[in-house]
């Protein structure tokens, strides 16, 4: 088996560069299995590389170190290879992923990886790109998009291009009109505040969404929350973050193998992070997409008692 490590430089202050490649360099140092290390270059490089890794044929384990960008990249340049296995090793500021497992810590231990098993995981496809988390529509997806812009501005940060975002957001109109399919049948339109299809809990940084979601039970979980006046909004976020949001009057709730979204203009859509404009968009479930490398010491969640303990 061979492993490949993506190390994104720009992730977690350029701690993959400074802590991450000498560990894994330590790590291999008397060992006989074979280990690459590729430093990311720019977007869509680890994608290109992940898929020149893939249609080799030859069996290996494609660890994105970085954050959820990263993986996304790896995923989508390897996906369909039934020779490769993918692994994450926190660096960035999101892995939002990891939050459904019971322990963040063995995914930062290259032992703990490379003595992982690989898992049954199932991904989201939308058209040709696949996700492994949360896609959505609304002001999420807005934010985020704001986000991206704001940060190309000089002398503007991450943390102050997404405060700047949420200022124009509020500011603005607030909720998209849409109307929505689950698994073929119409379940009316809504002025979405979001409208969320999930393989894991959690997304935006901490937010429970969907905090009965398992990327191991070959079902998604469906959220739509109708939209509420802006006084409204901070306090349901606060109960959107702590994952208790579900059994509001607002908030339609369930599980699916597809969710089908058609907008009544082209809206921001947010994919495990990254962001595409859409008028129509489909969310399809894959069950079990692809092998995912559980860490040696670590368990799922499986219930929402031990979720909301984390």
């Amino acid at each position: 088996m061979k492993h490949v490590f993506f190390i994104n430089p720009a992730a977690g202050k350029g701690k993959g560069l400074t802590e991450l490649k000498p560990a894994i360099e330590q790590y291999f140092k008397d060992k006989l299995e074979e280990f690459k290390i590729i430093v990311t270059e720019c977007v869509g490089d680890a994608r290109e590389k992940a898929r020149k890794i893939a249609e080799t044929g030859e069996e290996a384990n494609l660890y994105a170190c970085g954050g959820d960008g990263t993986f996304f990249e790896v995923l989508n340049g390897a996906y369909g290879f039934k020779n490769i296995n993918f692994g994450a090793i926190p660096c960035g500021s999101g892995n939002d992923f990891l939050k459904f497992f019971s322990s963040r810590e063995p995914f930062a231990d290259i032992a703990a990886q490379v003595e992982g098993t690989p898992i049954d995981t199932d991904v989201i496809k939308v058209d040709d790109t696949y996700c492994v988390n949360i896609c959505s529509l609304g002001m999420d997806a807005v934010v985020a998009d704001g986000m991206s812009r704001f940060k190309r501005l000089p002398f503007v940060s991450g943390g102050m291009a997404y405060k700047l975002s949420i200022v124009k957001v509020l500011l603005g109109k607030i909720g998209q009109r849409a109307r929505i399919k689950i698994d073929g049948e119409d379940k009316g339109e809504y002025d979405c505040l979001f409208a969320v299809c999930a393989n894991g809990p959690v997304y935006g940084g901490g937010y429970k969404s969907a905090p009965n979601a398992d990327p191991t039970d070959g079902r998604l979980e469906w959220l739509i929350v109708e939209n509420i006046s802006k006084p409204k909004i901070l306090k349901f976020i606060k109960r959107y973050e702590q994952g208790t949001h579900e059994d509001l009057p607002i908030c339609h709730h369930g599980h699916c193998r597809v969710m089908e979204i058609e907008a009544l203009r082209e809206e921001p859509i947010n994919l495990d992070g990254e962001i595409i404009h859409r008028k129509k968009v489909r969310f399809e479930l894959i069950p079990a997409g692809i092998k995912f490398i559980l860490p040696k010491g670590i368990t799922l969640k499986k219930n929402e008692k031990e979720f909301a303990k984390a």
